[in-house]
């Protein structure tokens, strides 16, 4: 196969364009005898005249013609490549992989891509929703770009591999049957649901959230029903058999449920996105991780 050089070809596209070598070698910031002993070498690469000489003059010969019609698409391509790098390097384009936990889809990545999209539409977000500890073993492994989870679930600040983002303090409310005698009371605390019935998971961050926010209210609560799912304990909830806590991000509308407020001193629990170190410098990633954070706000 012939050897095709990008820079030569470029230059006899050129001499296409002005007409001239002294032209060409102006355009191109050369000189004349440069841009002639390139198209000489090129000539000899591609074993085809590629010049002739009219008068005091050159001319671009058939084959010459021949070859710039076959490498228009690629020189049309490269400016593609270019714009394509120059949109990624500014943050315009790219693909980010987002791993959340799962209240955290719904409340936070699902609006930041459609901010996104209305945005910065060639950014393309990936969404792998995983528990909130798992969230940071897969943004370690590589395997997500952004991870979403809970402070109470994060590594360490010291933690060298990544850098953390706070986002928002979720309230958590207190989920109870519409007909409950305290559904409309003035003032709720959670002391005053110490002998309710209560329904949280039997392991995992919930249940610890839940247990130390009622340990604080000075009683321990007694579990009766175990699920991780908020369609399950809601339902359940809403079917009168306990109360919960509910982190606001995770209860949208659901009818046959008093959500109630707590008050100033309401437990929370506190969500943050986590990047590897150096990684959140990478355009597109900050693009993602602004948006997520307009969200949360």
């Amino acid at each position: 196969m012939a050897e095709w050089d990008l820079r030569k070809l470029r230059i006899l596209r050129t001499l296409r364009e002005r007409g001239t070598v002294t032209a060409t070698a102006e355009a191109l910031h050369m000189t004349p005898s440069a841009v002639s002993q390139q198209l000489t070498n090129l000539a000899a690469q591609l074993g085809v005249p590629l010049l002739e000489a009219q008068g005091r003059r050159v001319r671009l010969t058939d084959a010459a013609r021949l070859v710039l019609a076959h490498t228009e698409p690629v020189f049309e391509q490269l400016e593609r490549a270019d714009a394509a790098l120059a949109a990624y390097a500014h943050g315009e384009a790219g693909e980010v992989r987002v791993g959340a936990f799962p209240t955290a889809v719904p409340a936070l990545v699902v609006p930041a891509v459609r901010a996104l999209r209305a945005t910065h539409p060639r950014v393309t977000v990936r969404v792998r929703e995983a528990e909130a500890a798992e969230a940071y073993d897969l943004l370690a492994a590589g395997d997500v770009d952004l991870a979403l989870s809970l402070a109470a679930e994060a590594p360490s600040a010291a933690d060298p591999r990544f850098t953390h983002v706070p986002l928002l303090a979720d309230p958590l409310d207190v989920a109870l049957p519409q007909d409950h005698p305290l559904a409309a009371a003035p003032g709720l605390t959670l002391t005053d649901l110490a002998a309710e019935p209560w329904i949280f998971g039997g392991s995992g961050p919930w249940s610890d959230i839940t247990r130390r926010a009622c340990e604080a209210a000075g009683f321990s609560p007694h579990q009766a029903h175990s699920a991780t799912g908020w369609t399950a304990i809601l339902a359940m909830v809403e079917a009168g058999m306990g109360v919960a806590l509910v982190p606001r991000t995770a209860t949208g509308r659901r009818t046959g449920v008093a959500l109630r407020e707590l008050g100033p001193d309401r437990p929370v629990r506190h969500v943050v996105a986590a990047v590897r170190r150096g990684a959140g410098e990478a355009p597109a990633v900050a693009r993602v991780l602004q948006a997520v954070r307009d969200a949360a706000s």
